[in-house]
């Protein structure tokens, strides 16, 4: 059975977020941060509508749609300032899963399926306000669109099974009553809009409830549950909690019966204190909360470790990891290979930002795009030819100057190892 999705909607005006197409009014909170609350809370996916006017706004509307794509791991739908097949493009390449087309104008229908083609039947959907559409271009749709984004609630009756492609419906409200009504329609796969964003922090909650009334969607169920775990002298589980992208320890805790379900319930972590006796969210008093990426039990399920997305400092010194007092030195020299691309990358990026005079970085950077363009094929030639020779140290040395060359001209266009690895992960 297919999962319904519950996908909030970034509505991007000036580089800002606003509160729906027609209402301009700037909402408290950046994009990017914006993005991540909805990720955080349980999004299944999340929808941003391009409304920039001209060329200029819509590539500064483009750079904050790669920062939202780049800070989030659900799929982003990239929609508005769609004319032409680049533009699709364009929103593809700045890390949305999916590109919407708007069948409100002819342009876009015009290419669909040049771009279905182009980039696949899976990486296109289609906006639309009316069954009109629909039905005029129902084979066009069934064959190159893989979703439809209905943005007009009055139409969705006339809409339902109006051609075989699963249909995310917009909504500015909805009860609970509507919701299990709508969503327990075949042709529908989600609901978007205000009547989510609304309700972005009780999305695990709505979907409980959703599953309680048979309609299938995405939840965290745990493998094991309280009974299964061996509790300490005090009845609690201590948990390990280490942030999920970097592998950092952040700090220890420990869980009773009520804040192992609640953290499961929520996805944000839930302690107890044993100090105060009670039950206790992080982040419900400073705003640093840890939303749940994994949980995983050691050998004698006697100890959780929790995966989790940071907000703000884990610790309440304002240490980003509780585990910060060095006891032993560490003496040797451990090579991360994820840490030194990093910390090269860093180096080359902070030399951009503050010259050093003599440095042969700076010499690149000067020069300009040619000639670090001209260095970096100069050094994928040199280890063609090592590969010739008989000695792999050549291969070597050599892969590393193209590395290091590779890294230059990444700082020069703005492209992070963090994008790279992403973009390998998606292969």
């Amino acid at each position: 059975m297919q999962q319904k999705k519950f996908i909030p909607c970034i509505y991007l005006y000036q580089e800002k977020a606003v509160t729906s197409l027609k209402d301009k009014t700037v909402i408290n909170m950046n994009p990017v941060e914006l993005a991540k609350f909805y990720s955080d809370n349980g999004a299944d996916a999340l929808l941003v509508f391009d409304l920039s006017n001209g060329d200029a706004e819509h590539e500064a509307a483009l750079d904050v749609i790669k920062a939202i794509c780049a800070s989030i791991e659900i799929p982003v739908i990239g929609a508005g300032n769609v004319h032409r097949m680049e533009d699709i493009k364009k929103l593809l390449y700045a890390g949305c899963k999916q590109a919407a087309l708007n069948y409100s104008k002819e342009e876009n229908i015009n290419i669909t399926e040049e771009v279905s083609l182009k980039f696949g039947k899976e990486k296109i959907v289609a906006c639309y306000s009316g069954a009109d559409a629909i039905h005029e271009h129902k084979e066009l749709l069934e064959t190159y669109v893989s979703e439809l984004i209905l943005v007009n609630e009055a139409a969705i009756k006339e809409s339902y099974f109006a051609c075989n492609v699963p249909t995310i419906i917009a909504l500015p409200e909805v009860s609970l009553d509507k919701l299990f009504e709508i969503l327990g329609n075949a042709s529908v796969s989600g609901i978007t809009g205000n009547a989510i964003n609304d309700n972005a922090k009780e999305l695990n909650t709505m979907k409980t409830m959703c599953k309680s009334n048979g309609i299938e969607v995405h939840l965290i169920e745990p493998a094991l549950t309280w009974s299964d775990f061996k509790l300490n002298s005090d009845g609690m589980l201590p948990v390990v909690v280490q942030d999920y992208k970097t592998d950092q320890v952040l700090m220890v805790a420990y869980m009773n019966e009520e804040a192992f379900n609640n953290t499961v319930k929520t996805g944000r972590m839930t302690y107890y204190s044993r100090s105060r006796n009670e039950l206790w969210i992080k982040g419900d008093t400073s705003g640093h909360y840890q939303y749940l990426k994994s949980l995983t039990a050691d050998c004698d399920k006697d100890t959780l470790l929790a995966k989790v997305s940071q907000v703000g400092a884990a610790c309440h010194t304002g240490s980003y990891s509780c585990f910060f007092n060095e006891v032993i030195p560490g003496e040797t020299n451990s090579a991360n290979p994820l840490k030194v691309f990093e910390d090269v990358f860093n180096v080359i990026k902070d030399r951009k930002i503050h010259p050093k005079e003599g440095s042969y970085t700076n010499y690149l950077f000067d020069k300009g795009i040619d000639k670090i363009l001209k260095k970096v094929g100069e050094e994928a030639t040199e280890i063609v030819i090592a590969a010739k020779n008989p000695n792999a140290n050549e291969i070597k040395y050599e892969i590393s100057d193209f590395l290091y060359h590779m890294m230059v001209l990444m700082v020069e266009k703005g492209v992070t190892w963090e994008e790279i690895t992403e973009e390998l992960a998606n292969r």
